[in-house]
């Protein structure tokens, strides 16, 4: 019997080969949004790494929206045509299918890289950029105060998401994930601590949600019908007055309506004054909140290491799907390893196939001591 972990799920007319998910992260080493021989080494080796899919790290749909000088973008012809070699690389060497997370950054833009002090706002002076959010409130003590947008800047905004979005489908991507997660533009119209609008995109719930629910529709009118497309959320902010795991539900409740196909189930991220209770597998129980609630597929994230675990997750209904971030970057062959520990089997290139314990590769060694 096939593991739950290794079972093929269906989005759409997606399927893919497994469960497991290669998780968007920032890689910071994009030239003017453009990707770069880094991008082609870490996202290739992923390709023929046995995972089911692999959403690209937050590609962002403004240059105002990066997070830092480093992040990728999907906004001009240049940065879709850096794209192309190394999805076509993907493309020619591996059979897992490839996605792309859109994102902006709002109010957490322009900032360092996280490894050049801890991913501080640039200094006046150091090639900053102007913010945008929801309201006028910095996201902490020494961070730029955000513009709000007003009609023509969410106008703006929905328009970059379509056009990344019509990028993405020239690219011959098979998934978006929209990011509105983190404390970043989308997720910030939803949380009260980062939405104090007095229109009608702030206030009550459906005013916070209004935004990126109209976000949502603008991208799922011009991405491809038969092409799935997702949402990553923070279930709650972690903070007493924000965005809760309830309000959550009803987001997805909405989002189901029209036409998610799934939800990423975060958390956190929008306000330094959160206490999270970090550990091993400590997001899924607000996965399993969100899948009942909104009844959509899920992906769990967050510090998942273990097979065994990662299997159990979704033979128990915590979750659809395992997006694997960490685990990915120690160690690039961790379906490999789930697959062995839990007795199926995984696709992988012949040149690794003294690497693979495929039952192949058992027979030959039970065969013959000299395979």
């Amino acid at each position: 019997m096939t593991p739950a972990l290794l079972s093929p799920p269906r989005l759409r007319e997606l399927e893919l080969p497994n469960r497991i998910v290669v998780s968007p992260m920032c890689q910071y080493s994009a030239v003017d949004g453009c990707a770069t021989d880094w991008h082609l080494v870490h996202l290739g080796q992923y390709a023929v790494s046995g995972v089911g899919l692999t959403i690209i790290e937050a590609t962002h749909v403004e240059r105002r929206g990066r997070i830092s000088r480093g992040c990728m973008g999907l906004y001009p012809d240049e940065n879709e045509a850096a794209l192309v070699r190394v999805v076509d690389f993907y493309r020619r060497h591996g059979n897992a299918r490839l996605g792309v997370q859109m994102a902006h950054s709002g109010r957490k833009g322009s900032t360092r890289r996280p490894w050049e002090r801890r991913g501080e706002p640039l200094p006046a002076g150091e090639e900053t950029w102007p913010t945008v959010g929801p309201s006028a409130l910095p996201f902490d003590e020494g961070w730029p105060q955000p513009a709000p947008l007003d009609a023509a800047g969410l106008a703006t905004v929905r328009g970059a998401f379509v056009q990344a979005t019509r990028r993405a489908a020239r690219l011959g991507l098979e998934l978006i994930e929209i990011h509105n997660a983190h404390g970043y533009l989308l997720h910030s119209f939803l949380s009260p601590l980062s939405n104090q609008r007095a229109d009608a995109y702030g206030g009550s719930l459906a005013n916070r949600m209004r935004f990126p629910l109209e976000a949502f529709d603008a991208v799922r009118a011009a991405w491809l019908a038969e092409r799935p497309l997702g949402v990553r959320i923070s279930a709650t902010d972690w903070v007493d007055g924000g965005w809760t795991v309830e309000e959550s539900g009803e987001f997805g409740r909405e989002l189901k309506a029209r036409g998610c196909d799934f939800i990423t189930v975060s958390s956190g991220g929008g306000s330094p004054k959160q206490q999270v209770p970090v550990g091993e597998g400590y997001q899924l129980p607000l996965a399993a909140a969100v899948r009942e609630a909104a009844g959509l597929p899920v992906m769990g994230v967050g510090m998942l290491f273990d097979p065994a675990h990662a299997n159990r997750a979704i033979e128990e209904g915590q979750r659809d799907l395992a997006a694997i971030a960490r685990g990915l970057l120690h160690d690039p062959h961790w379906a490999w390893r789930a697959a062995a520990a839990l007795g199926g089997e995984m696709s992988h290139p012949p040149q690794y196939i003294r690497g693979y314990l495929s039952s192949w590769l058992r027979e030959q060694r039970a065969g013959s001591s000299g395979a």
